[in-house]
């Protein structure tokens, strides 16, 4: 979904906020002089930066300590569909038959 926002420069009523909160915000522009006493979040904030790193590195699947590899593999055929016809879980069959076939 792409949405155009564009800037809105007098108050227009239905747009889930009132005259008053309208009037309220004052963001003028920066002053050189402010953006030049600028500082990074994690120098200002250093605590909540840390929390929000962890948080952020504790997000997806945790880290295997043998993942698997992927790779590129040309089969004949007729032996891949005799692995796909046994059902959903055939790569996991047809890596059982590699070990078995490697002596692991």
């Amino acid at each position: 979904m792409n949405i155009k926002h564009e800037k809105q420069k007098e108050f227009r009523p239905g747009r889930g906020y009132t005259k008053e909160d309208w009037d309220a915000v004052d963001s003028p522009p920066l002053t050189a002089e402010e953006m030049a006493s600028m500082r990074p979040f994690r120098e200002v904030f250093p605590e909540m930066a840390a929390k929000m790193e962890q948080a952020i590195a504790a997000r997806g699947r945790p880290k295997l300590e043998a993942p698997k590899v992927a790779v590129t593999l040309r089969l004949d055929p007729d032996v891949l569909e005799k692995f796909k016809a046994s059902g959903k879980d055939w790569r996991a069959k047809m890596a059982e038959e590699l070990r078995k076939a490697a002596g692991l």
